[in-house]
């Protein structure tokens, strides 16, 4: 921001910036390159992100510059439209792509911490998984009603640690008004065996809970190690009719599960 600042005054901008250029890697990640790359002894090539350059340039006025990079006008935007638009990535398979929208929310809004369950989802499948326990424990932290951030929290966990000690971890939250989401919390803490999840969905009248029981069993399998029936029951769920025609953003991430495991 200094060395910015430093060449704001410049009579011609496209001139003081001929020896910057933006490098990107495949983890969105961007650096400055040229004469002046340190500020009190500190690499601007260390530290700058996408999302920290862009609110220096757009604090500056200078944003205009890069009006003709698709990434940087895509997210010049509020927390809402760049919450929608990683949404939009994630449902896409942009997995990498919607952490860096949901990280720069964060940037703009810190607030809205707690509430981005959306990037605590995106971790998980980026295999982040001590991030994506974070995010869901804030997340309960102010929702305890959550059962689904419990459940994602436990699977994040149970990735780092094993189940058994995720069990012992699985966070308490009040009771689920949905059937098939209360089978699941009891299953996934250890009080009810899988079983009770099918049951569960033998009671729906809607469509969406033999889509959710075949989900969460399906995850349920992964994290304890049984990529076979993972895989057969996470296809039964993208299958369903619920899964494909409700738009649900579960519905898409059963989806995108399938995608990243390379299931067919």
């Amino acid at each position: 921001i200094e060395y910015l600042r430093k060449n704001s005054s410049s009579r011609n901008w496209r001139d003081s910036f001929s020896r910057i250029s933006l490098v990107c890697d495949n983890n969105y990640k961007y650096g400055i390159e040229g004469k002046n790359t340190e500020v009190n002894g500190s690499s601007l090539t260390r530290g700058f992100t996408k999302r920290y350059l862009l609110l220096t340039t757009q604090f500056l006025g200078m944003h205009s510059l890069f009006t003709d990079n698709a990434t940087f006008a895509a997210v010049i935007r509020s927390p809402r439209e760049l919450t929608r638009i990683g949404m939009a990535k994630f449902t896409q398979g942009d997995v990498v792509g919607s952490i860096e929208d949901f990280d720069a929310v964060l940037d703009l809004s810190p607030s809205q911490k707690p509430y981005l369950w959306q990037r605590g989802l995106s971790l998980y499948y980026a295999q982040r998984f001590e991030d994506g326990a974070a995010q869901f424990r804030d997340d309960v932290a102010v929702n305890p009603n959550d059962t689904e951030e419990a459940i994602w929290a436990y699977l994040c966990e149970a990735q780092m640690f094993g189940p058994q000690e995720a069990q012992q971890r699985f966070l308490q939250v009040g009771r689920d008004s949905r059937p098939v989401m209360r089978a699941a919390y009891e299953v996934f803490s250890g009080r009810a065996d899988l079983a009770e999840l099918d049951r569960a969905a033998d009671l729906d009248t809607g469509g969406s809970d033999r889509f959710y029981s075949s989900l969460y069993t399906a995850l349920w399998y992964e994290a304890h190690g049984d990529a076979k029936e993972a895989e057969v029951n996470m296809n039964r769920a993208v299958k369903t009719p619920y899964a494909k025609k409700s738009g649900d953003y579960m519905a898409a991430l059963a989806r995108v599960h399938c995608q990243r495991r390379g299931w067919s």
